[in-house]
């Protein structure tokens, strides 16, 4: 239990953030899930597709912090690889 009316507050942030972060997580695995498939299956224009929304999805979750820029990188790189 927080102390101040600031350590309160904060912990409603941090509770808030937690879960937009978990969720923006899982849309961000489910597609890199989406990816690995269509690469599986050996369906080249889906895994474009699917590679292009992941890209998005990456590019945004790494400025806001849900994932680390050069972790984002290393999975468009590798994704890339597979795709091609």
């Amino acid at each position: 239990m927080a102390h101040t009316l600031s350590g309160a507050h904060n912990i409603r942030k941090n509770e808030t953030r937690r879960l937009r972060n978990k969720s923006a997580k899982s849309e961000l695995r489910t597609q890199i899930r989406k990816v690995l498939g269509a690469v599986e299956k050996k369906d080249k224009k889906l895994a474009e597709t699917e590679f292009r929304a992941a890209t998005g999805l990456l590019d945004q979750a790494a400025p806001k912090g849900i994932i680390h820029a050069n972790s984002a990188a290393r999975h468009k790189s590798r994704l890339a690889a597979r795709v091609a």
